[in-house]
């Protein structure tokens, strides 16, 4: 079977957009940095690494150092697909990703979008 597309694209295309959907609705660079840091264990520095390096989305997600076990947690349609039904296990961590995101911009509270 034939990789998506997005597993090859740089997370630092992507990231830049997770940002400004964010600002859009009032929230903060570091709220998506927060979110990233808690779904897959990156510290800031590691994060501007791999954002500087221009880390293909697939190397990232597969490298994250400590991947929070409750981000099994996370449920809802994202795209039109339930995300906890999504069974390729790296487009769930992105799609994962895409729902906590929208969960930021929709105004929910960060302690709810981190599950906590």
């Amino acid at each position: 079977m034939e990789k998506h597309k997005i597993f090859a694209m740089s997370f630092s295309n992507v990231y830049p957009l997770y940002i400004a959907k964010a600002e859009k609705k009032g929230r903060t660079k570091a709220e998506v940095d927060e979110i990233i840091g808690w779904l897959f264990g990156y510290s800031q520095e590691e994060l501007d690494r791999h954002i500087e390096a221009e880390t293909d989305f697939e190397k990232f997600i597969l490298g994250s150092p400590a991947p929070n076990p409750s981000r099994t947690l996370i449920k809802g349609v994202v795209c039109g697909v339930r995300v906890e039904e999504i069974e390729d296990p790296l487009m769930r961590e992105i799609r994962y990703l895409d729902k906590m995101i929208d969960e930021l911009a929709r105004g929910k509270a960060m302690e709810k979008i981190l599950r906590k």
